[in-house]
């Protein structure tokens, strides 16, 4: 059984920094395309991130490329996210995304609680 388990989201003042991670298990880890998608209150989700398998190329969405990286730990079958520079924009539930193979795609699920990221002042 895929699971994915969310953790460190938190409360920053604008400008801060937060590290995401997101846990992985129940399947090969590191052969899958992995990413993050946020939902930020009354829209709808916004994709973020992703990475390809075996710690291929990475993608970020316009509005946080140059503040967010993206990284994996495939032997802790972990996903990570670096936020710097953190806006009240990036308000949002952060989730982990697997894809449905080793490049991204249109097909990702997504199974996890989420973790709340708020950035105010």
């Amino acid at each position: 059984e895929v699971q994915l388990v969310e953790s460190g989201g938190g409360y920053v003042q604008p400008g801060g920094s937060l590290r995401l991670s997101c846990a992985a298990s129940g399947f090969s880890f590191s052969v899958y395309a992995m990413g993050w998608v946020r939902q930020a209150p009354g829209k709808g989700r916004e994709w973020v991130s992703d990475i390809d398998g075996f710690g291929g190329p990475t993608e970020y969405a316009d509005s946080v490329k140059g503040r967010f990286t993206i990284s994996r730990d495939d032997a802790a079958n972990t996903l990570y996210l670096q936020m710097n520079s953190l806006k009240p924009e990036d308000t949002a539930v952060y989730f982990c995304a697997k894809y449905a193979g080793r490049f991204r795609s249109s097909d990702y699920y997504v199974g996890g609680q989420g973790t709340q990221v708020t950035v105010s002042s």
